[in-house]
């Protein structure tokens, strides 16, 4: 593997080095609603058999005897009146979404016969021809690869022995959506579809337990917080085992993501109780003609109910990183998870209610966003919208009014590289920033703006450290894995074809199946090509040869979007000045773009977001000022 993880193998903690081993497991068979969210471990010790038994126990009541997963309001875990259903999918081909039928869902049709399966593969031979000719040695591969998968999940249960989950006929609702795991195109898990009645009782509810939790005492927030770090990391497995499947998150990745969000948790609540424990006291006196007659005292109070939407990404720890702050503040939460993601936030929302959080205080509403989205963001009980996500952003910020934002949008993260730089730090930096999680990250690097001197070296070096990287399943801890969508998978097509309708040079070839895209880098990119500007989102990185430094920073200035960049050079003070020079929330100096750690502060400009994230300033954005001006009858000040 050429990327660094984000925590090595031999520095995780236990708990994260079990559930390595749970989510490296051969894959569940989909068909089996009793099995899709737990991943097997790969160990015969009874205490691993008996930690795995305690964690299904743990995480039982959050699905219902059919296997939907549900949403939970007011202390419990419920099912819909709706009847409807979101499902997730395995989409590693995307092209079909599923659409199932109110309370008559099924996860699969487990009487699909032998026939049915050969009809399934020869789909996904259609899917992949119509988007462009594959040669017949892939078109076996791919035949190749489905079969050993069924031989896996035949090995794994006789439940399993069920043909997998390839398209098939379903009753369609009015308005359906699937989200897709990037491995395969599995129906892995179904989550109830609330309904806009529901959703408001949510609110109601929280609105009803935040005013006795505001009366809370800090250090008992904490002690709460602490409580669920601790589970979070007591049952880490299957969330980690959710994240793979749902989101196609390499299995280190997602070890590492349940790790860190659990010391976010932690960090939110020693922080918050010395940053919340702090009050103010200004004197008159200092402003001409006052003497020291008042007492201004001020303190900082909760908003209320905070809405919180975090994206398909990071779904635990971009959820943490929103609930933890404004419970220690004193705020009570309506989580809406996003599709891709909800069965890993029903997880870990679980964690937090076995805590002990009052009921109401924290409620997790699942459903459509295009069907109540708007219903959500707009409600009059919202007193703060944490958002992130992409431009979808942009529309919540001009319907919401008069409510306070907290908004991370996304980023065109450029890398100037100078005459100066270390080239080999340069191009294993962008690399590594560009490619960690097929680069569906905001911070991930999504622009290389080489000067000349060294621009040939430098994407002759890229290409090389591009070439080394492993393509796969998540379950294998592939650098690159599927996109989470076909539609994500043809946006990112469409801007690399426009790049190449235009000129540009393929220092490594565009290659997809499903959605599963090659690792692309793209030289020669420019400024009349949508590359350069636009986000993919996906594998794809374009180098801009520009001229000077001036014309690198004029670029990145003249983009929409700016919520980081980085700079190479060995000149200190010349990267200084570059960073001054750059409109964006977030400057990294010979390194790459990152959200962390979680505690720095993390904004963007422009389109990018609105406000500031981490620790302190989330704590900050989730509560208001208050003074109470206490008016004395008489001059007093303080003797020494």
């Amino acid at each position: 593997m050429l990327l660094v993880p984000l925590l090595a193998a031999r520095r995780l903690p236990t708990a994260a080095q079990h559930l390595l081993r749970a989510v490296s497991s051969p894959p569940l068979c989909p068909s089996s609603l009793q099995a899709l969210s737990l991943a097997r471990p790969l160990s015969s010790s009874g205490r691993m058999a008996a930690e795995d038994g305690a964690a299904e126990d743990f995480y039982a009541r959050i699905r219902a005897t059919s296997g939907t997963f549900k949403y939970h309001v007011d202390g419990e875990w419920r099912e819909s009146t709706s009847g409807a259903t979101v499902s997730v999918l395995n989409p590693q081909t995307g092209e079909t979404q599923y659409a199932v039928q109110g309370r008559r869902s099924r996860a699969l049709n487990a009487n699909r016969t032998r026939g049915q399966e050969r009809a399934g593969v020869a789909w996904l031979h259609t899917q992949l021809n119509g988007r462009r000719a594959i040669d017949r040695p892939d078109r076996r591969a791919i035949a190749q690869r489905l079969a050993t998968r069924r031989a896996h999940e035949a090995s794994a249960s006789p439940a399993a022995a069920q043909p997998p989950c390839l398209p098939a006929p379903l009753l369609l609702t009015p308005s359906p959506t699937t989200t897709n795991n990037a491995s395969h195109h599995q129906q892995q898990h179904q989550q109830t579809a609330c309904t806009k009645d529901e959703a408001d009782a949510a609110f109601a509810c929280a609105v009803r337990a935040q005013a006795a939790w505001a009366r809370t005492p800090l250090h008992a927030r904490a002690a709460l917080l602490r409580r669920a770090a601790a589970l979070m990391r007591a049952h880490a497995a299957p969330v980690a085992a959710c994240l793979v499947k749902e989101v196609a998150k390499p299995a280190r990745d997602a070890a590492a993501e349940v790790a860190r969000s659990a010391d976010l948790v932690e960090y939110v609540a020693e922080d918050g109780a010395r940053c919340l424990g702090e009050g103010g006291l200004l004197l008159p006196d200092s402003f001409p003609g006052n003497a020291r007659n008042k007492l201004c005292l001020s303190t900082r109070v909760p908003l209320g109910v905070v809405l919180a939407i975090p994206p398909f990404n990071y779904p635990v720890n971009l959820a943490v990183s929103k609930l933890a702050p404004a419970l220690m503040a004193g705020n009570a939460v309506v989580l809406k998870p996003p599709s891709q993601g909800a069965v890993a936030g029903a997880h870990t929302v679980r964690c937090f209610e076995a805590a002990g959080l009052p009921p109401g205080l924290l409620n997790f509403v699942t459903g459509k966003g295009s069907e109540i989205g708007d219903h959500l963001t707009t409600h009059k009980d919202v007193a703060l919208v944490s958002f992130t996500g992409g431009d979808t952003g942009l529309g919540i910020a001009r319907k919401v009014g008069m409510v306070p934002l907290q908004m991370e949008l996304g980023g065109k993260d450029a890398a100037i590289v100078l005459e100066d730089a270390d080239l080999e730090l340069a191009a294993r930096s962008v690399v590594k920033g560009a490619f960690s999680y097929s680069g569906q990250r905001c911070t991930a690097v999504k622009l290389v703006l080489a000067l000349p001197a060294i621009a040939d070296a430098l994407a002759e070096r890229c290409a090389e450290l591009v070439r080394a990287l492993a393509v796969g399943a998540a379950e294998d801890d592939a650098d690159i894995t599927a996109v989470v969508s076909s539609s994500s998978a043809d946006f990112i097509e469409g801007l690399v074809e426009d790049a190449r309708a235009k000129g540009a040079v393929f220092l490594t070839p565009f290659r997809r199946e499903g959605n599963l895209i090659w690792p692309t880098l793209v030289d020669r990119v420019t400024p009349d090509m949508r590359l350069a500007w636009e986000e993919p989102f996906g594998p794809v990185l374009p180098i801009v040869r520009a001229p000077d430094a001036d014309a690198a920073v004029a670029h990145v200035n003249a983009s929409r979007l700016a919520l980081q960049g980085c700079v190479f050079t060995r000149d200190l003070n010349a990267a200084l000045r570059i960073s001054d020079r750059m409109r964006v929330g977030t400057v990294q100096v010979n390194a790459p773009p990152a959200r962390g750690p979680d505690h720095f502060p993390f904004q963007g400009f422009r389109d990018s977001g609105i406000g500031s994230q981490g620790v302190r300033s989330s704590l900050l954005a989730m509560t208001k000022l208050k003074s109470t001006v206490v008016n004395l009858d008489a001059e007093s000040y303080a003797a020494g």
